[in-house]
């Protein structure tokens, strides 16, 4: 009998155990929800907060652009003017177109636009009507002088085209 009451104790230890054991893995399987939600609420926050930062990134980077380039556009009016002033000294004449040249594709480096205006349609957009006149042969709001070049980066107007629009 001894032996068969040491045999007993050992399962009699076992089956003890086993219902802690799962209390631990019940309370486990009830907090797995928990956490998983958790974690996918982290890495959905996080996932979010690094679209807004690239997003922003983005409007900083087109900001400082616009805000180059407008300071810029001084001088591009200045060679433009310059270019248009006929002269007989041919290399005065060569150095400004080079300068002018090469400022150009500096705007086009950065992604700058000239907008398009005469024979164009009038957009308050993109143009600012300083003048009107009266054209039989022009169309219905339609451009007919640009007095200063308008500029734009994607989307972002950096300065209007001053214009004068036909009826």
């Amino acid at each position: 009998m001894s032996k068969k009451k040491n045999e007993t104790a050992p399962e009699e230890e076992i089956s003890q155990e086993t219902p802690e054991e799962e209390v631990k893995t019940e309370a486990a399987a009830e907090s797995a929800p928990v956490s998983d939600d958790r974690y996918l609420r982290l890495m959905a926050e996080y996932d979010n907060f690094r679209k807004r930062s690239a997003k922003e990134r983005e409007h900083i980077y087109t900001d400082v652009r616009v805000d180059t380039v407008s300071k810029f556009l001084p001088v591009y009016d200045n060679l433009a003017r310059a270019m248009s002033i006929a002269t007989t000294d041919e290399a005065y004449k060569k150095g400004v177109e080079m300068t002018f040249n090469q400022l150009c594709e500096v705007f086009k480096k950065l992604g700058v636009e000239e907008i398009e205006a005469v024979g164009k349609t009038f957009d308050p957009n993109f143009h600012n009507a300083v003048m009107h006149v009266e054209d039989e042969e022009k169309g219905e709001s339609e451009i007919v002088e640009e007095f200063q070049k308008g500029f734009k980066v994607g989307d972002k107007v950096i300065r209007f085209s001053m214009v004068k629009v036909a009826n």
